[in-house]
């Protein structure tokens, strides 16, 4: 099998799951509870997230620990709309996010919300003057991933929180999902960040919302405590664990993998631009994980599954949007239809070989050649 779909989710890391199972089955007191078995799974849960927090240049009490990225990015969009209305109804968000963003906005809108969506260059980069100007006094929300799940454009973060920073009525959010365990981050400036283990080799079922500690937020979930006000229920101890040790794994030599991947992503590049039908869609503000291409006038599906009969598997779409062939991300970055209707995801990870990427070349050009024979 060769995986080449690491941007919808890893395979979990042995070492991460035997530290699952190990705590699952060594700590099997509740966290909340004030026997000593509830006593020392607490612990365990104090120690995780002090080793996050550290990671993440956090303090402890900023962490939330949530099902996955998808809660989080509900709970920080819908828990500040709710919590601050009363400074106002105006949300900024754009055109390369994730459906567990444009949901909630779409909710949101219902609930009598206004969104407006940034402008964005030739590159997919938003304009930073045009989002200092469209900051209103009752811009309640800015909503931007850090990196975009389907073509992999990297926003300027930084530049983007000196901005809203000169707002202080106005809260930044940041979908952090396809960046943290993948590139160095910075959470400076940010409000509330969001991400899940299952990007970086961790399991599937607990992710985390960063909320920084001067803001509140209207739960999603009520009742019952926890590890924070902000998400009631009992603590997913073995998965909280498992989540320390998967992000720890990740961060280490996180430049050498990166640097890795680069080369790869280049690789990669070079080989499919010599197909006369081929358009690469990533350009150089993609992060090399991320590798997005179309092939005009084949249906991505139907490539998708002609590479799957070599056992190599990769993505048309992010593996959370629509059933629609259609790439919303695409057609904002090159307003080209038949581009947006013809993309596929490539998605790359420090544990692909280059052995791997030969094999690919080999069936891609089997499957280029057949497909397109019927046009």
């Amino acid at each position: 099998m060769i995986y080449l779909d690491y941007s919808a989710t890893t395979p979990v890391s042995n070492s991460v799951l035997d530290t699952f199972c190990k705590v699952a089955l060594d700590y099997p007191g509740n966290p909340n509870s004030l026997h000593k078995l509830g006593v020392k799974a607490n612990q365990l849960i104090e120690a995780s997230t002090k080793q996050i927090a550290d990671i993440l240049g956090v303090k402890k009490s900023e962490i939330i620990y949530t099902s996955g990225a998808s809660e989080s990015n509900n709970l920080a969009i819908k828990g500040i709309c709710y919590k601050y209305k009363n400074r106002g109804r105006h949300i900024i968000s754009t055109n390369f996010e994730h459906s567990s963003v444009y949901g909630p906005l779409s909710y949101l809108q219902k609930e009598g919300f206004d969104v407006d969506f940034i402008e964005t260059d030739n590159n997919g980069i938003i304009n930073l003057d045009a989002l200092d100007k469209m900051i209103r006094d009752d811009t309640v929300l800015i909503s931007i991933a850090s990196v975009n799940s389907e073509i992999g454009i990297r926003q300027p973060i930084e530049e983007i929180a000196k901005i809203v920073k000169k707002h202080p009525k106005c809260f930044l959010h940041v979908d952090m999902t396809q960046s943290i365990g993948k590139e160095k981050i910075s959470l400076q400036g940010v409000d509330l960040a969001s991400f899940s283990a299952h990007k970086f080799f961790g399991l599937k079922g607990i992710g985390i919302l960063i909320k920084k500690e001067n803001i509140m937020l209207e739960p999603l979930i009520h009742g019952g405590k926890s590890t924070t006000i902000f998400r009631s229920g009992t603590p997913a101890l073995p998965l909280i664990v498992s989540l320390a040790k998967a992000l720890r794994l990740a961060v280490d030599d996180i430049e050498k993998k990166y640097e890795y991947v680069e080369k790869l992503n280049k690789y990669l590049k070079d080989n499919l631009r010599k197909y006369d039908l081929v358009r690469i869609n990533s350009n150089e503000y993609c992060i090399p994980q991320i590798l997005n291409i179309s092939i005009l006038g084949c249906k991505p599906e139907v490539f998708q599954h002609a590479l799957e009969e070599y056992d190599i598997y990769v993505s048309t779409q992010t593996a959370c949007s629509t059933t629609s062939s259609f790439s919303k991300a695409v057609f904002a970055l090159t307003k080209d239809e038949k581009r947006a209707s013809s993309s596929i995801r490539i998605s790359l990870s420090y544990v692909t070989t280059k052995d791997e990427l030969e094999k690919f070349k080999e069936a891609f050009s089997k499957c280029y050649e057949k497909l397109t024979n019927l046009r």
